[in-house]
């Protein structure tokens, strides 16, 4: 770690840990009860647990994503934060909205909207925090020696996603428009501004991890960012189809839906060539499984599974069914999870002053989880084809269909027992690492790569020095 106040990010990905952990005892509260286990229901129904599961998601992210900012802003602008204090005010300040909406939602103290439960009150809270935030990493960054592409192009996912959480905030009589301004935040976020994150911390993971130039790096990120903004925008029609919009969104949404894939691959293809021109000689390998490993299955759960069933023709079947929960289960795993996730195995090392780097635990949890996910994924996806012959062509009630599709859920929840013993190793790892320490300063191992071999880096071939920007 190159300045002390870069420790407040562990705090972040702490509470990043706590809230993933409870997402995924959510999810098997639900995987149980679609296989008859339900014995919470009386505390805890089907949509609670719903509803829990996917804020929890959201605001997991979000807290990694924080952590990540707070991290990498100081780093790329080459100062301190500008005020450690605000920056903790603003994680227990997070903490406690968090909890009192999770909390509000076992007693029916929210808005009923899918993704946007929170309540309004609770909204006022949000934003609060999130100036706050927005301020620290705003004043850092211009206060900074260097302002790069990598953290300007972080910044502004960072500051539009919090511009894009304001239309869900405006209230509709009308569920029409209420459903197509509530688009504006879910489908901007994840299928648009969350893209430049992502792209804005690959970009930085690579920079340190490959060695590669970050002049030729920094040029895929426009890029990307431009693929972002040409389907992303309008590629939010794909939502409209069947919501009483005029049939103009029909063909938007199926021409540019089509076109969102090319975001994800240009990212694939970005990591993975990056991987190629560098040394791969960084000891890091963890960090380095996770960054390549999220560009490429972001491109297969979120490109390629999210055009599988956008299209108009398709869609018409699918919409509401659970080909959507399997697109978007291995697409959130692959885009953002697994992103932070490597963000937070690249900043333990630095952070603590720990170089665990050969950790049997992480790299297992790295496996687990990856293979967790995609066996979670397939069996959505056949009970989700299944549902669409039974429900929308055979004409069966709904939840006879439910009834007939059960035993898929049976090999999720096996699958997902995989996924969470993964998730398990990893936050063991998290925690063996122990607390930040100011010792790390001294213990800086920012490497680059020079050619030149040494001897006190295991297994290294080639000498890492500090990089100085």
């Amino acid at each position: 770690m190159k300045y002390k106040s870069q420790k407040v990010a562990y705090w972040f990905f702490g509470l990043c840990m706590l809230l993933l952990s409870l997402q995924i005892i959510y999810g098997f509260i639900m995987g149980f009860a679609r296989i008859g286990f339900d014995g919470l229901h009386d505390f805890i129904p089907f949509n609670t647990a719903r509803a829990v599961h996917t804020n929890l998601l959201v605001v997991w992210l979000l807290t990694g994503f924080m952590g990540a900012a707070y991290y990498i802003i100081p780093e790329e602008a080459q100062r301190e934060l500008v005020s450690v204090k605000l920056a903790y005010l603003q994680l227990v300040s997070l903490a406690v909205v968090g909890v009192v909406a999770i909390v509000g939602y076992h007693f029916n103290y929210w808005e009923g909207r899918k993704f946007l439960e929170i309540p309004r009150e609770l909204d006022y809270l949000v934003v609060v925090n999130v100036l706050l935030f927005l301020g620290l990493i705003l004043a850092t960054l211009f206060k900074g020696k260097q302002k790069t592409t990598t953290a300007l192009v972080l910044t502004m996912g960072l500051l539009f996603a919090a511009l894009l959480y304001l239309p869900g905030m405006i209230w509709f009589d009308s569920q029409v428009m209420d459903s197509f301004f509530r688009w504006w935040v879910v489908h901007l976020w994840v299928e648009g501004v969350w893209e430049l994150i992502m792209g804005g911390i690959l970009s930085f993971l690579l920079i340190k991890l490959t060695g590669v130039d970050r002049e030729v790096i920094e040029k895929w990120l426009y890029v990307i960012v431009g693929l972002t903004f040409l389907s992303g925008l309008l590629g939010t029609g794909h939502h409209y189809y069947f919501i009483g919009v005029n049939k103009i969104w029909l063909v938007v949404g199926g021409i540019f839906s089509a076109l969102e894939p090319l975001a994800f691959l240009a990212m694939a293809l970005f990591a993975v060539n990056m991987y190629r021109k560098g040394e791969k000689n960084h000891p890091n390998k963890i960090a380095l499984f996770w960054t390549i490993g999220a560009s490429i299955v972001s491109f297969i759960g979120a490109g390629v599974l999210g055009f599988a069933h956008t299209l108009p023709q398709t869609n018409l079947y699918t919409h509401g069914t659970l080909v959507t929960a399997m697109h978007g289960h291995l697409a959130f795993w692959g885009a953002y999870a697994m992103i932070v996730l490597a963000i937070i195995s690249y900043a333990l090392p630095n952070l603590t002053g720990r170089k665990r780097y050969e950790s049997a635990p992480g790299k297992m949890a790295f496996w687990l989880s990856n293979i967790g996910m995609l066996g979670m994924t397939v069996a959505f996806g056949v009970a989700g084809v299944a549902q669409v012959y039974l429900e929308r062509k055979m004409k069966m009630d709904f939840m006879d269909v439910q009834n007939e599709i059960s035993i898929h859920f049976v090999v999720l929840v096996l699958c997902a027992t995989m996924f969470a013993v993964g998730i398990s190793l990893f936050i063991y790892d998290f925690i063996k690492y122990g607390k930040p320490t100011d010792e790390a300063l001294e213990e800086n191992h920012d490497y680059v790569l020079t050619g030149k071999k040494i001897n006190n880096i295991p297994n290294a071939n080639v000498v890492y020095t500090e990089e100085t920007n």
